[in-house]
């Protein structure tokens, strides 16, 4: 029972943090910490996935139906798949590292959470005036260097959506803009990440617990949902600064914790 609800948890955070700038493996790794149970993230994440490809199957279907033919939907696919190319080289490169270094560092990933909260609030005040309001039509440079400042997530702690968002922000991009083309970017990123560590860590991985996993991917795609359609609109008329906030405290508790032993 108590394995069952350690899943439950884990599925609910991931559904919860992985679209907010707040870093949802930041959030997995902490509470597996604290909790002492195993984590499912590496297939809970894919919950996530679908909870994307499920609400923007429309917008999805329409683009690459018709990109053979239409210039703006191909241009859509040319600017995410040049944003995508960074974390690909990034990631296959980093990635024995970021795994077995990075993410066994729970003091690392409270002080990632601190300082990206603390970028969160800056730029919320100090952005520049947004000059790009749709995010289907982002120039390729911006595009491209919003997709170098996703690389800066395979840090546990600074959140793939918070590096961004942040990153579009300070490039001119509206709020929402910013917000759904970090919903784009993130769905060829999840699923080569999920795939690429399954592909890695295939001889080790025990799908035995099968019902575990099976709430950890419901709730991750139920909760996905729910905080994709209350983000886009949630942050057109308030912006980023709770989920600094957010970030500040649980570091700071985080920290304070691990200074005490736990």
């Amino acid at each position: 029972m108590g394995d069952l609800l350690t899943a439950a948890l884990l599925g609910l955070i991931e559904g919860l943090t992985e679209f907010l700038p707040v870093s949802s493996t930041g959030h997995l790794l902490l509470s597996s910490h604290f909790l002492a149970g195993k984590t499912f993230e590496v297939v809970i994440q894919l919950g996530a996935v679908l909870a994307l490809l499920t609400l923007y199957f429309g917008k999805l279907w329409q683009v690459f139906s018709t990109v053979h033919r239409d210039p703006a939907s191909a241009r859509f696919v040319a600017s995410v798949t040049l944003a995508f190319v960074p974390a690909v080289v990034v990631g296959v490169l980093a990635h024995d590292f970021i795994k077995t270094v990075l993410f066994e560092t729970p003091r690392l990933i409270a002080l990632m959470l601190i300082l990206g909260g603390v970028m969160l609030l800056f730029v919320d005040r100090l952005a520049p005036p947004p000059q790009e309001f749709d995010a289907t039509k982002l120039p390729f440079r911006k595009a491209l260097v919003i997709g170098v400042c996703q690389c800066l997530a395979m840090v546990p702690g600074v959140s793939r959506s918070g590096a961004t968002i942040v990153g579009a922000l300070f490039l001119g991009v509206e709020k929402r803009a910013a917000a759904e083309f970090s919903f784009f970017l993130s769905m060829p990123t999840m699923a080569a990440a999920v795939g690429y560590d399954l592909l890695k860590n295939r001889d080790v991985l025990d799908f035995s617990a099968i019902s575990q996993i099976g709430i950890g991917f419901g709730l991750a795609f139920v909760t996905g949902v729910i905080v994709v359609k209350w983000l886009l609109g949630y942050i057109g008329r308030h912006g980023y600064a709770l989920f600094g906030w957010w970030r500040i405290i649980l570091g700071g508790l985080a920290l304070v914790a691990l200074s005490l032993g736990y």
